[in-house]
């Protein structure tokens, strides 16, 4: 058999046996999917020694494939960050389930009474990169969602996610729920994710996780609807009506907490009022933290002339492009013409000009005065989530238990019939 025949077969297989699970899981009481979850939170915990010992062979797979520094951020695992994954599944254990619930109910002149309630998508499939803590968070909401899921991590964090995937099973099989309701492709081989992309009879949704090459991939070659998680080109325009502190504080911590993860500010637009004050003093703040600033109307020391290439681009690293703008609706411009609609942010104390900013621009996220590494499902009470979706259909934003469901219309009549 050839190598391509037995990925297929493989993957036909895990998509039979979710199929088959989904069904099951689309009934399953609410109070047996979360003692799943709080089980596989405490197996976390109880062999995070055995997680962290099978991240330390990712990370070294990481060093010798020659990733960066931000990338290698994005894929270790500590003792805080198991503590992170966690909380993350006790959280979404806690939350309200939402199958079932009722979205909208009425009656009609007919007799009819109609309900529309929150009902599982199916199986869903995610495809993503290094980060292993993907495993646990779309494990888990898409268990809270009654979906079945097929996750597809990346070749950096293959050993970690194993490790992780094991305790989602413990938790599963201490609730009496089908282990096939979580299911981890088991190969390296990129014919996996070619194989899962075009798997109608079986996969309901294919959710990309990862970066523009990814995104791409998933989106040329799907023959399964997608909810695209684009790159992070992440942009905050320093107003004139700007608050300096607060300018400091947001600025500093959207692009250095931490430089790897899609929320980080890759581009800052400065108001050309304030560029020769609060404008520079940023700038300064910027390479004294060892950001390299990539300038375009701010001539001060230290920086880089930035060029072409270097407005819409995500970074993930100590690097940020900075420009300065005539005004608020050069910023607006600008953000329309490079932004990827997952995040962009203002700072002013001007209400006006920052209700023009949320009016104008149309990214999944916009903020006002808050640090753009607040994208995040667990940052938005969602538990955690499976992306952060930027398309316009049916998701968007931070996709977390209740944006994994569809919905069902039950309408009840008493021997109605229509003239």
């Amino acid at each position: 058999m050839k190598d391509t025949d037995s990925i297929t077969a493989l993957m036909t297989d895990l998509g039979k046996r979710a199929k088959a699970a989904s069904a099951e899981l689309a009934y399953a009481p609410a109070e047996v999917k979360r003692k799943a979850l709080d089980a596989a939170a405490d197996a976390v915990w109880a062999n995070r020694a055995e997680i962290i010992a099978a991240n330390e062979k990712d990370m070294q797979f990481g060093i010798d494939k020659g990733l960066s520094p931000a990338m290698l951020d994005r894929l270790l695992l500590n003792e805080d960050r198991i503590e992170g994954i966690v909380n993350g599944l006790r959280a979404v254990a806690a939350q309200d389930d939402p199958v079932g619930e009722v979205m909208a109910e009425w009656d009609m002149p007919t007799g009819l009474h109609i309900r529309r309630v929150r009902t599982p998508l199916g199986v869903v499939g995610v495809i993503y990169e290094s980060r292993p803590n993907v495993t646990a968070d779309a494990g888990a909401l898409c268990l809270k969602s009654g979906n079945a899921v097929i996750l597809r991590g990346g070749s950096e964090s293959f050993h970690s996610s194993q490790a992780i995937h094991a305790c989602l099973v413990e938790g599963l099989k201490a609730a009496g729920l089908p282990q096939d309701a979580i299911q981890l492709v088991p190969t390296r081989d990129r014919a996996a994710v070619q194989a899962l992309l075009t798997m109608t009879d079986y996969v309901d949704v294919i959710v990309p996780r990862g970066g523009k090459g990814l995104v791409g991939l998933v989106q040329r070659e799907a023959r399964v609807p997608v909810f695209a998680h684009l790159e992070g080109i992440v942009h905050i325009f320093v107003d004139k009506a700007a608050d300096p502190e607060k300018a400091l504080r947001v600025v500093m911590n959207a692009k250095t907490r931490r430089t790897g993860i899609c929320g980080a500010a890759e581009c800052l637009l400065i108001h050309k009022d304030i560029a020769e004050t609060l404008g520079a003093d940023l700038i300064r703040a910027l390479i004294d933290g060892g950001v390299e600033v990539r300038a375009e109307g701010i001539a001060l020391e230290g920086t880089v002339p930035a060029t072409q290439e270097d407005w819409g681009k995500e970074f993930l690293d100590s690097i940020i492009a900075a420009k300065v703008v005539d005004d608020l609706d050069g910023a607006i411009d600008h953000i329309r013409t490079y932004s990827s609609s997952h995040t962009d942010c203002i700072i002013t104390e001007d209400d006006a000009a920052a209700d023009k900013f949320f009016e104008r621009l149309d990214s999944a996220i916009l903020m006002r005065n808050a640090s753009t590494q607040f994208a995040d499902g667990g940052e938005f009470g969602m538990g955690a989530e499976i992306g952060i979706a930027t398309g316009k259909m049916h998701a968007r934003g931070p996709v977390g238990a209740t944006q994994l469901t569809s919905f069902k219309y039950l309408v009840e009549g008493d021997g109605t019939t229509r003239a």
